[in-house]
């Protein structure tokens, strides 16, 4: 596992930046954290790093559960907090995304069960102030031991 804190927002916009230049098509990444603790910053700037053009808002799918993002690999941002389980993903066929050709984001991914993927890589965010946040990054698969390992070269925290 691997950790490190972000002070403030742009820390975090930066943190998403970086692992968004970094993924391909079929990574799926599993958000998980609080209310306010971050995710959809981050998920900024992951569309950022995917080269979004800049005057696309990225904005958390609360109400519409899934927004997709045409960047040079196309993002798939989910946010499953009103969903119950895994019969609501089977339902909705949002299986036909995790193993499709983009990059499946998934906020409140904890709500997955037999439906997350067996790779992934999962994201923990955890509010210690009004403006930091620890991020905690762990991984199934060795896609994304190599994507953390290139990632975190010279920076952050192993833990």
């Amino acid at each position: 596992m691997f950790s490190l804190v972000c002070n403030c927002v742009e820390d975090t916009v930066a943190l998403g930046r970086e692992l968004g230049k970094r993924l391909m098509p079929g990574d799926f990444i599993a958000l998980i954290g609080d209310l306010g603790s971050g995710k959809t910053h981050f998920v900024q700037g992951v569309a950022e790093g995917d080269d979004m053009p800049a005057d696309v808002c990225v904005t958390s799918p609360s109400y519409t559960l899934l927004n997709e993002y045409s960047g040079r690999v196309p993002l798939y941002h989910f946010d499953l907090y009103r969903l119950h389980g895994d019969g609501d993903i089977r339902e909705l066929g949002f299986d036909e995304y995790f193993y499709g050709n983009g990059v499946c984001l998934v906020e409140w991914a904890e709500r997955l069960d037999q439906e997350l993927p067996k790779e992934n890589l999962k994201i923990v965010f955890s509010q210690l102030d009004e403006t930091s946040r620890k991020i905690e990054f762990s991984y199934t698969g060795s896609r994304y031991e190599k994507l953390v390992g290139d990632l975190f070269s010279g920076r952050g925290k192993s833990v």
